[in-house]
């Protein structure tokens, strides 16, 4: 199992960040665009190749966001019609159990658990911590995280 944590800078107009291990170091480097349509983040490994690139659908009634991993497209997110925050989630056979609003969650890939993520309260700014149970499925989490922690900044920024 390996660990994560994603702490987004508070007032970072940019939207960039770190992905650190448990030693505090910087595995992954995330840098989203900035007043760009459409608004797109794109995952690098220390080395700064690009090893999954976040694309949010320009124009859409509802967020939707596509995942792309070594330039293939391998997950769709939608934000669903409803008054609470409920998503699905199109490819890879992922479903995601828990509460996505509080970022406490499961994912399950075809009936078994592959990741798990929770909020680290008490910090400055959001802070969350990746569990990954399935070493292949670490570049598809830590997108996910991006992605749906994108959806809950466009949704507190709107009401």
């Amino acid at each position: 199992m390996k660990q994560f944590y994603i702490k987004q800078k508070v007032f970072s107009l940019s939207g960039k960040f770190t992905v650190k291990d448990q030693q505090e170091k910087d595995v992954y480097y995330v840098e989203g665009s900035f007043m760009q349509i459409p608004k797109t983040f794109s995952i690098m490994n220390t080395a700064r190749d690009e090893v999954a690139h976040i694309t949010k659908k320009a124009f859409s009634f509802l967020p939707k966001f596509f995942v792309e991993v070594k330039g293939r497209e391998v997950v769709t997110i939608k934000k669903e019609f409803s008054l609470k925050a409920r998503y699905t989630i199109d490819g890879a056979g992922i479903e995601v159990h828990g509460n996505w609003w509080d970022m406490d969650f499961q994912v399950v890939q075809h009936g078994k658990v592959v990741g798990q993520v929770s909020k680290e309260w008490f910090t400055w700014g959001d802070s969350y911590k990746v569990e990954i149970l399935e070493e292949e499925m670490e570049t598809i989490m830590i997108a996910l995280v991006v992605a749906i922690d994108c959806v809950k900044a466009d949704g507190a920024g709107s009401s």
